[in-house]
């Protein structure tokens, strides 16, 4: 049996490593959860605020005993959403009613017929949902991804083959390519949000597979939409996975000009299409006049676009207030309360705690310095937690890019690590002793 000691020693890796996994690429996400000993994984799965992405690569590569653990955990919000339409609330409902059963027929119904039936009654996601449970054979995948191809399905349609269908990884990937559809149509980032939500894909595989490219760069945001959208937590992951895909960017303006230009018209997925923008291989534009114009795609662009960003006004009370974070104060309350105070005088960023408050683990998680509410969201200001998550995403990215041993070093060393997180990540690469453990 574990002493208290060690137990105390797990729960705080598990700790740590939650929070360095909402910041790793996938198969760094896996290569660390394998390396952990069976207490620390049980106090991960158990206890943590988990990812999205994590709990999906948890139940995909885990075994009965995570999710077991992963079950029993409050913190593992989001799938559904509470109060948001999920396969349980809408099977509650009763069966067809006597107008669709009027119009569509009793069934069975074959594969070319569900498919006819999807595309005519797609406007509600509750109709398809029913249509699925009316008697029918095993859905012809080939058949399937084939029409989608030809003509893609309504987003509703898609979205309930994703609640209800059974569908194999593969096809839920090809059926996220919508094709020429238009994204202003109705509620069209349903069905990305949906693959999160029921563990299908990650967020690294949505920006690998959804396209056309433009759909991508909107869905690293959807502050403005309704009904099924991103949970604040959701949306810093899934910014995280966008900005990965357009980091061979760089910060080259005439780059990022040609993805605005260039995304509204392109096809194929995000990755791709930086890919060859950075090679310089797609054909020469005609112009602008003709292109289709997305809603909302100059101002999506622009918030991933990496600019320097121009410090805080503050003069003595700024200094005051970035040496109040390296040194914690008596109790998290008052730490809390003297830190939103100060974001609330615009004295610091999200960027300034990342990079100056000690010690490194505290900074990683918002709950130390900002708080959290009785909400999904957790948090009740949103730009600082943005902030503070793409800062460390730059940071990770900068020292350790996607080396697994590099970032198993991090999570060794940040639970008594008591410096900050830039500290750290040079202790690490460097090999330099720039602080003593706590």
């Amino acid at each position: 049996m574990a002493t208290a000691e060690e137990d105390r020693t797990s729960r705080r890796l598990a700790w740590c490593v939650a929070h360095l996994l909402r910041h790793a690429p996938d198969h760094v996400v896996t290569d660390l959860i394998g390396r952990l000993d069976w207490p620390t994984r049980k106090y991960l799965c158990r206890d943590e605020w988990l990812s999205a992405s994590t709990v999906t690569l948890l139940l995909r590569h885990g075994g009965e005993a995570d999710r077991h653990f992963i079950a029993r955990n409050p913190r593992v919000v989001g799938r559904p959403l509470p109060g948001l339409p999920g396969p349980a609330r809408y099977a509650a409902h009763p069966g067809p009613s006597p107008e669709l059963l009027g119009a569509v027929g009793p069934g069975p119904f074959t594969t070319d017929e569900l498919i006819a039936l999807l595309r005519r009654h797609g406007r509600s996601p509750r109709i398809p949902l029913t249509l699925l449970r009316m008697p029918h054979p095993d859905l012809d995948t080939a058949t399937l991804l084939r029409e989608h191809a030809r003509d893609p399905l309504p987003p509703t349609a898609v979205e309930a083959l994703l609640l209800v269908g059974g569908l194999p990884p593969g096809v839920c990937r090809c059926l996220l390519d919508a094709g020429a559809q238009e994204a202003s149509g109705y509620r069209w980032y349903r069905p990305a949000v949906r693959a999160v939500r029921m563990g299908l894909l990650t967020f690294d595989e949505l920006v690998a597979h959804v396209a056309p490219a433009h759909r991508t760069l909107l869905l690293a945001d959807l502050s403005g939409a309704r009904g099924l959208r991103w949970t604040l937590p959701e949306r810093a992951g899934m910014r995280t996975a966008v900005v990965r895909a357009l980091r061979p960017l760089r910060d080259d303006p005439r780059l990022w000009a040609e993805l605005l230009r260039r995304a509204p018209a392109f096809p194929g997925t995000l990755p791709v299409l930086v890919a060859r923008i950075v090679r310089g291989t797609l054909p020469q534009a005609a112009g602008t006049a003709g292109e289709p114009e997305v809603l909302g795609l100059a101002a999506a662009v622009r918030s991933l676009t990496p600019r320097a960003a121009e410090p805080p006004a503050g003069g003595v009370d700024r200094e005051l207030a970035l040496a109040s974070l390296a040194v914690p104060m008596e109790s998290v309350q008052e730490d809390i309360r003297w830190v939103r105070d100060c974001l609330a005088r615009g004295l610091l960023t999200g960027q300034d705690v990342i990079r100056h408050k000690a010690p490194a683990c505290w900074a990683l998680d918002e709950d130390h310095w900002l708080g959290d509410v009785d909400h999904p969201d957790r948090h009740d200001w949103t730009a600082p937690v943005l902030d503070a998550h793409a800062e460390a995403d730059r940071l990770f990215a900068l020292a350790l890019g996607a080396d697994p041993d590099a970032w198993w070093r991090v999570a060794l060393t940040l639970p008594d690590f008591a410096g900050t997180l830039p500290h750290l990540l040079l202790r690490v690469t460097d090999g330099g002793s720039v602080s003593e453990p706590i």
